[in-house]
């Protein structure tokens, strides 16, 4: 499997763990509206990610992977939330707090290294 197959399959296991997350959400206002920007910013990670794998050109494929970052530093931020709030279990808030920085710092890199290729003369 190559890297691309790999993070691709990577990014589907954090939505799948959000979504997860989501359904074990207690019943509340406040649990729906914290869990559904959660699950927005968190699934919609993977779904950046090969949409640039398909991108056009290396500037489209970097706009794409830093929509992916905006994503997960927003999936970070309702994390955070609800973990402080005390509605979602801490382990589980915390295991998918790792990831999404993991995630990060690997959209980063490639990020980084990209527009350093694009730069390089040929």
């Amino acid at each position: 499997m190559d890297g691309q197959e790999d993070l691709a399959g990577r990014t589907r296991r954090f939505a799948l763990a959000i979504v997860r997350l989501y359904l074990a959400l207690p019943r509340s206002t406040v649990s729906y509206v914290l869990g559904r920007q959660l699950l927005k910013a968190g699934t919609s990670v993977g779904a950046h990610y090969r949409e640039a794998r398909r991108a056009k050109s290396s500037a489209d494929f970097v706009s794409k992977i830093e929509g992916a970052l905006q994503e997960l530093d927003e999936t970070g931020y309702w994390l955070e939330l609800l973990r402080e709030a005390r509605i979602a279990r801490a382990d589980a808030v915390d295991r998918l707090a790792h990831e999404a920085d993991e995630l990060i710092s690997i959209f980063v890199t490639i990020v980084r290294r990209t527009k350093s290729a694009s730069l390089s003369p040929s």
